[in-house]
């Protein structure tokens, strides 16, 4: 679906943009007490991030509120497109026990749901609730329960009615309020909880430009999401746009047919890790990016990439490697969860994996040169790949694009050519989505100027920014716009 926005007029100046950064895979950064300041988000900015995503399992509204229009006053002072990506918590389930208890391996514990605490039968053995009611119907014998983070699993060995007999797989201790996994048992849980709805009500009307959706599970699951956001009357092209997040078994099961429904994708690997074996993981997110790019949606690496940092000023060896590698299977973006949220260092944080990103695209192991497949088929999409094959073969430094909705932006970042991408558009919250995008450098004009002629005045802004030279080849398109289904390719441009 092609978004479309009658966006209100901007007074037709503009700053030369704060961010020079050569880098195309962009960066995520959560937003927490840490990085809350104004001249701390500007300091992230000026260091490379690209993205502030807001984690809605913590906080009240008036926080993220004042966060949103930090983020919307900073991206118009640095004249920079900044995303803001709400990541909405869903059902998690989690432990609830009187006193925290120790468990050994082999000992016989019991189980039940919030539902059934007050009938309970009385055992012999220590026990503790899940307090999702009636999630017990959804766990079968044999199934394996993983608490906290899956350091402590059991399996189930008996099941009566509301109560489970599991078999302690290890020792660990087990406390309050502690997540639960359940990676064998097909839940019956709602994607969105009573207060995920009410977020997703809050971040709609705020203008947010992304919804991150927790423990997505099938395509329903996004079109159900989408019919919540809706019930807020908002125009539908002004909606976030919904990122699905693959953290589940169930979800690498429905792989194909969730990453078509969603507008951009998430590895997850926190819960992923968690959910099926660890050893699988990096395999995992080889396939689900392989799978997105496909597909043509953005994709995001996500959880622990700089974890160290989150107390120490340099990262480890293994935690380079890990962005090296996301930034070499040609990820959209990376992204920094407590590093940035509650660390010590977010803006080195934030430095530090800019610098490797950019030293990982300048290698030769970051090879962009051959054009990723899609399974996007379009007379459109064709065309786009056209303009892509043009500015290959004359070498073209620069590929400049006018996008009023971003969709052409999009599909060019897929084919992620090594002439650097410049796109211009007079929609704002085209604009912001755009930071998301692999390779785009947006540009945001004012006024209703003709398409050609916006380009003309992106060549005049690129060239005070030193982004290009004169002398330079460039590839000239517009992309689709309103009353108009094609892409105008105006050819090979000499700058100057």
């Amino acid at each position: 679906m092609i978004e479309e926005e009658k966006c209100s007029m901007l007074n037709d100046q503009f700053s030369i943009g704060e961010n020079f950064f050569m880098k195309h895979t962009k960066i995520v950064a959560t937003v927490g007490p840490a990085s809350e300041a104004k001249e701390t988000l500007r300091d992230m900015v000026r260091a490379g991030m690209n993205v502030a995503r807001l984690n809605f399992s913590h906080g009240e509204y008036s926080w993220h509120e004042m966060v949103i229009n930090r983020v919307r006053e900073l991206s118009e002072e640095l004249n920079t497109p900044i995303a803001i990506l709400a990541d909405i918590q869903g059902p998690r389930i989690r432990t609830l026990v009187d006193e925290p208890f120790v468990v050994k391996k082999g000992d016989t514990v019991y189980a039940g749901d919030v539902s059934g605490k007050d009938v309970f039968p009385k055992t012999r053995g220590h026990r503790f609730f899940l307090d999702q009611p009636n999630i017990v119907s959804d766990i079968e014998v044999d199934d394996v329960i993983l608490v906290e983070d899956g350091l402590i699993q059991f399996q189930v060995t008996k099941k009566e009615g509301i109560a489970l007999e599991l078999e302690a797989v290890n020792e660990g201790e087990i406390k309050n309020h502690k997540g639960v996994n359940l990676p064998d048992s097909k839940l019956r849980l709602p994607v969105l909880t009573d207060k995920d709805e009410k977020d997703l009500h809050f971040v709609t009307e705020q203008g947010v430009d992304y919804v991150g959706l927790s423990f997505v599970g099938s395509a329903d699951d996004i079109r159900a999401t989408r019919k919540v956001m809706a019930e807020t009357g908002i125009d539908e092209t002004l909606l976030p746009k919904i990122v699905a997040k693959i953290e589940r078994k169930e979800a690498v099961k429905n792989l194909k047919e969730i990453v078509r429904e969603a507008d951009a994708v998430m590895v997850a690997r926190g819960d992923l890790g968690i959910e099926l074996p660890a050893a699988r993981v990096a395999i995992l997110q080889k396939e689900i990016i392989a799978e997105s790019l496909s597909a043509v949606r953005p994709v995001i690496v996500a959880t622990q990439m700089m974890k160290s940092m989150t107390e120490n000023p340099r990262p480890t060896r293994a935690e380079v490697s890990d962005v090296t590698n996301a930034v070499i299977d040609h990820a959209d973006a990376v992204m920094l969860s407590e590093e940035s949220a509650s660390g010590k260092y977010p803006v080195e944080t934030v430095r530090t994996m800019c610098e490797i990103i950019e030293n990982t695209e300048d290698s030769p192991f970051d090879n962009v040169y051959d054009a990723i497949g899609m399974n996007l088929r379009s007379e459109y999409s064709t065309v786009v790949r056209g303009v892509y094959e043009l500015a290959k073969s004359y070498d073209a430094e620069s590929i400049l694009l006018m996008s009023e909705s971003g969709f052409t932006a999009r599909l060019m970042s897929h084919f992620r050519p090594v002439s650097r991408l410049f796109v211009a558009t007079n929609n704002r919250r085209a604009w912001n989505r755009m930071a998301l995008l692999w390779g785009v450098d947006a540009s945001l004009f004012a006024d209703n100027t003709a398409l050609d002629g916006i380009i003309d005045r992106l060549i005049e802004k690129l060239l005070r920014e030193d982004k290009v030279k004169k002398g330079e080849r460039a590839v000239l398109c517009l992309g689709r716009h309103r009353n108009n289904d094609r892409l105008q390719l105006i050819g090979v441009r000499e700058i100057g």
